[in-house]
């Protein structure tokens, strides 16, 4: 069985929320009801990861916890990593190397304009861009095929299977 990573954009965040900072945005209404959406749909297709870590950013934690909830993955499952808010590939490559060796679906929950850049590189020249131009808007699945090793991510080592839009899953 092939090892996957989902990498999940946190949902819709809330601009005019007044939090004392971007890392304290909460989600928005619509990002309160994508994110479930989401969660439901990784259940039915069997998409149940073994592994979740996430940004502990409010809005990205949000997301995870209500993602999560569907999965049946309890919230004390869930790696809260700081490194993924404002995380560069590198820093992303690293959170993905720590991951359990027998892990065979990771779910990594976080934001633009990082997880869009790891995707390039994981997927490498064979990445089609959508028509709108956005790899990862809010509350999208990147489904990709990893190599056996999460600590041996090199360029264009994945291969993308699909991306998941939450309007595609009204």
């Amino acid at each position: 069985m092939p090892r996957e990573l989902l990498i999940l954009r946190h949902a819709k965040s809330d601009w005019d929320s007044g939090a004392a900072s971007d890392f304290d945005r909460p989600l928005a209404k619509r990002g309160k009801s994508d994110a479930p959406k989401v969660g439901a749909w990784l259940y039915r297709e069997g998409l149940v990861p073994d592994h979740v870590v996430s940004s502990p950013a409010k809005r990205a934690r949000q997301t995870a916890t209500k993602v999560c909830k569907c999965l049946d993955i309890k919230k004390t499952q869930i790696i809260w990593e700081p490194s993924i808010y404002e995380g560069t590939v590198t820093q992303l490559l690293e959170t993905l190397a720590r991951c359990p060796p027998e892990a065979v679906t990771v779910l990594l929950i976080g934001h633009n304009p990082g997880l869009e850049q790891l995707i390039l590189h994981l997927v490498g020249e064979d990445l089609e861009i959508p028509e709108d131009g956005k790899i990862l808007p809010t509350a999208t699945v990147a489904r990709l095929e990893m190599p056996d090793d999460w600590g041996a991510l090199e360029c264009g080592s994945a291969e993308l299977v699909s991306l998941i839009r939450p309007r595609a899953l009204r």
